[in-house]
Protein backbone atom coordinates (compact mmCIF):
# COMPACT_ATOMS: atom_id res chain seq x y z
CA UNK A 1 0.00 0.00 0.00
CA UNK A 2 1.25 3.66 -1.27
CA UNK A 3 0.73 5.79 1.85
CA UNK A 4 0.95 9.84 1.43
CA UNK A 5 0.03 12.38 3.31
CA UNK A 6 -3.15 12.81 4.84
CA UNK A 7 -3.59 8.94 5.63
CA UNK A 8 -4.25 7.25 8.41
CA UNK A 9 -0.75 5.70 9.65
CA UNK A 10 -0.65 2.04 9.79
CA UNK A 11 -0.80 1.29 13.65
CA UNK A 12 1.89 -1.61 14.72
CA UNK A 13 3.15 -3.03 17.72
CA UNK A 14 6.80 -3.23 18.57
CA UNK A 15 9.14 -4.50 21.13
CA UNK A 16 10.69 -1.52 22.84
CA UNK A 17 14.37 -1.67 24.63
CA UNK A 18 12.30 -0.38 27.53
CA UNK A 19 11.01 -3.60 28.00
CA UNK A 20 7.66 -2.32 26.98
CA UNK A 21 4.80 -3.03 23.83
CA UNK A 22 4.70 0.21 22.12
CA UNK A 23 1.25 0.47 19.77
CA UNK A 24 1.47 3.78 17.52
CA UNK A 25 -2.15 3.95 18.47
CA UNK A 26 -1.70 4.58 22.09
CA UNK A 27 0.04 8.11 20.83
CA UNK A 28 -3.17 8.72 19.56
CA UNK A 29 -4.49 12.15 20.73
CA UNK A 30 -1.75 12.60 23.30
CA UNK A 31 1.25 13.31 21.72
CA UNK A 32 3.21 13.42 17.67
CA UNK A 33 5.03 10.96 16.63
CA UNK A 34 7.91 10.70 14.31
CA UNK A 35 8.64 7.45 12.62
CA UNK A 36 12.35 6.98 12.01
CA UNK A 37 12.93 3.77 9.98
CA UNK A 38 16.22 2.58 9.56
CA UNK A 39 17.74 -0.39 7.91
CA UNK A 40 20.35 -2.01 10.52
CA UNK A 41 22.06 -1.49 13.91
CA UNK A 42 26.32 -1.12 13.77
CA UNK A 43 26.39 0.19 10.29
CA UNK A 44 28.19 3.64 9.86
CA UNK A 45 25.04 5.48 8.53
CA UNK A 46 22.47 4.10 11.30
CA UNK A 47 25.10 4.48 14.12
CA UNK A 48 25.60 8.22 13.36
CA UNK A 49 21.93 8.83 13.04
CA UNK A 50 21.36 7.29 15.96
CA UNK A 51 24.04 8.80 17.86
CA UNK A 52 22.91 12.18 16.67
CA UNK A 53 19.31 11.33 18.08
CA UNK A 54 20.45 10.41 21.57
CA UNK A 55 21.86 13.51 21.90
CA UNK A 56 18.96 15.82 20.98
CA UNK A 57 16.48 13.49 21.76
CA UNK A 58 14.44 15.49 24.04
CA UNK A 59 14.36 18.78 22.21
CA UNK A 60 11.75 17.21 20.23
CA UNK A 61 9.91 17.10 23.13
CA UNK A 62 9.15 20.72 23.48
CA UNK A 63 7.27 19.91 20.52
CA UNK A 64 5.12 17.63 21.87
CA UNK A 65 6.59 14.88 19.75
CA UNK A 66 8.10 11.11 20.87
CA UNK A 67 11.11 10.00 18.48
CA UNK A 68 10.32 6.37 17.27
CA UNK A 69 13.44 5.12 15.86
CA UNK A 70 12.84 1.40 14.79
CA UNK A 71 14.84 -1.53 12.50
CA UNK A 72 14.64 -5.09 11.65
CA UNK A 73 17.09 -5.95 14.10
CA UNK A 74 16.14 -8.12 17.03
CA UNK A 75 15.68 -6.04 20.83
CA UNK A 76 18.65 -8.06 21.86
CA UNK A 77 20.48 -6.49 18.81
CA UNK A 78 19.36 -3.03 19.65
CA UNK A 79 20.06 -3.44 23.44
CA UNK A 80 23.60 -4.18 22.47
CA UNK A 81 23.84 -1.29 19.86
CA UNK A 82 22.15 1.28 22.73
CA UNK A 83 24.66 0.34 25.04
CA UNK A 84 27.95 0.12 23.05
CA UNK A 85 27.14 3.78 22.00
CA UNK A 86 25.26 4.63 25.24
CA UNK A 87 22.45 5.99 23.73
CA UNK A 88 19.95 7.59 25.76
CA UNK A 89 16.77 6.66 23.65
CA UNK A 90 14.99 3.22 23.00
CA UNK A 91 14.85 1.46 19.86
CA UNK A 92 12.09 -0.35 18.57
CA UNK A 93 12.29 -4.10 17.20
CA UNK A 94 9.92 -5.06 13.59
CA UNK A 95 11.92 -8.13 13.51
CA UNK A 96 8.75 -9.70 11.68
CA UNK A 97 8.76 -6.92 9.34
CA UNK A 98 4.85 -6.26 10.09
CA UNK A 99 5.60 -2.23 10.64
CA UNK A 100 8.28 -1.92 7.58
CA UNK A 101 5.77 -3.87 5.21
CA UNK A 102 2.86 -2.02 6.38
CA UNK A 103 4.67 1.40 5.93
CA UNK A 104 5.72 -0.20 2.14
CA UNK A 105 9.50 -0.06 2.90
CA UNK A 106 10.56 -3.83 2.79
CA UNK A 107 14.23 -4.13 1.09
CA UNK A 108 14.59 -7.57 -0.13
CA UNK A 109 18.00 -7.32 -1.02
CA UNK A 110 19.16 -6.82 2.72
CA UNK A 111 15.98 -8.31 4.09
CA UNK A 112 15.71 -5.01 6.22
CA UNK A 113 13.96 -1.66 6.68
CA UNK A 114 14.43 1.55 4.06
CA UNK A 115 15.36 4.63 5.88
CA UNK A 116 12.19 6.79 5.91
CA UNK A 117 10.51 8.86 8.45
CA UNK A 118 7.05 9.80 9.10
CA UNK A 119 5.80 12.67 11.21
CA UNK A 120 2.42 11.95 12.18
CA UNK A 121 0.17 14.14 14.34
CA UNK A 122 -2.13 13.79 17.33
CA UNK A 123 -5.11 12.58 15.28
CA UNK A 124 -3.41 9.64 13.86
CA UNK A 125 -2.88 11.30 10.09
CA UNK A 126 0.30 11.36 8.31
CA UNK A 127 1.28 15.04 8.24
CA UNK A 128 4.95 14.55 6.72
CA UNK A 129 6.55 11.75 4.99
CA UNK A 130 10.41 10.75 3.22
CA UNK A 131 11.69 8.12 1.97
CA UNK A 132 15.31 8.14 1.36
CA UNK A 133 16.38 7.23 -2.50
CA UNK A 134 19.49 5.57 -0.94
CA UNK A 135 20.18 2.94 2.22
CA UNK A 136 23.87 5.31 3.16
CA UNK A 137 21.57 9.02 2.78
CA UNK A 138 20.24 10.21 6.26
CA UNK A 139 18.20 13.25 7.06
CA UNK A 140 20.37 15.41 9.69
CA UNK A 141 18.47 16.17 13.20
CA UNK A 142 18.41 19.69 12.63
CA UNK A 143 16.34 18.86 9.21
CA UNK A 144 14.00 16.64 11.12
CA UNK A 145 13.82 19.28 14.03
CA UNK A 146 12.71 21.76 11.37
CA UNK A 147 10.01 19.74 9.53
CA UNK A 148 8.27 19.14 13.20
CA UNK A 149 8.52 22.87 14.07
CA UNK A 150 7.04 23.54 11.15
CA UNK A 151 4.13 20.92 10.97
CA UNK A 152 3.59 21.83 14.89
CA UNK A 153 3.40 25.50 14.05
Amino acid sequence: MLLKVGDPAPDFELDSTNGKTVRLSDFNGKKNVLLCFYPLDFTPVCTSQNCSFSQDFMAFEQYDTEVLPISTDSKFCHQAFREKYRMAHHLLSDIHRDATKKYDLFFEPFNCSKRAYFFIGKDGLIKWMYVEEELKESRTVAELMSIVKTAVG
